[in-house]
């Protein structure tokens, strides 16, 4: 990755949602990208760790640099941070960009946006991404825990939407305390809402990603993500 401040003008079938976090953020210095992390192992800790793909500096950014990010958990500091790289994917030295500061609880996994606190790192952002991540201006979604516990509630509900892609209905099972839904497409708008599980129409959206996004009588909210065909 190119130096951060050069980035300011840089700018599933079935689900297994066990592997892969999706993050859209920072915006004004990693564009209005939606990027994928894949889990490449566990550290000593037994912390997962995972890897935005590829790392091969085919990841375009903005259009003048490649975006290669990591999330790994950092013993020394007790939190998880949000990685990018300074060149070739070694992650030697890389910039902190975000860094959690609540909801890490004892997970093998990160906190998503509502869970914790994401604090961007103004020393090596300067403040370019436009503050601490929200469910306004960013998305952190798959293998995050949706609680303080150290579990995944996506684990714990085996929640699942199917088909995907779909064309014209999308069900989705493994979640009886819903109190309510509401799809999302990628640019944050609510494109439609419901109020149980099971069928859902989708035959009026049209074709691309979207997130399902579902609150429980917890008031904990998942989205997952799904293609409409």
């Amino acid at each position: 990755m190119k130096k951060i401040f050069i980035l300011s003008v840089i700018g599933l079938s079935g689900f297994t949602l066990a592997q892969t976090i999706d993050f859209k953020g920072c915006v004004p210095l990693f564009e209005n990208q939606m990027y994928t992390f894949t889990k490449t192992g566990n550290d000593a800790f037994g912390k997962k760790i995972y890897i935005t793909t590829p790392v091969t500096g085919d990841q375009e950014c903005g259009g003048l640099g490649v975006c290669e990010f990591k999330l790994q958990w950092n013993n020394t500091s007790g939190r998880w941070e949000f990685l990018a790289d300074r060149g070739d994917g070694d992650f030697v030295n890389p910039y902190l960009i975000y860094y959690s500061s609540t909801g890490n609880g004892t997970g093998t996994n990160p906190p998503n946006i509502t869970v914790g606190t994401w604090i961007e790192n103004l020393a090596d952002t300067s403040g370019a991404c436009g503050g601490n991540l929200t469910n306004a201006n960013a998305t952190l979604t798959g293998d995050v825990r949706t609680t303080t516990l150290a579990v995944n509630e996506f684990d714990q509900a085996k929640i699942t939407i199917y088909p995907n892609p779909a064309t014209e209905i999308i069900n989705i099972t493994g979640l009886d305390n819903i109190k309510n839904g509401k799809i999302i497409s990628v640019d944050g708008k609510i494109v439609l809402t419901f109020n149980s599980t099971g069928k859902i129409d989708i035959s009026k959206l049209s074709p691309g990603v979207y997130f399902v996004e579902i609150q429980t009588d917890r008031s904990v909210i998942n989205r997952i993500k799904f293609i409409k065909k």
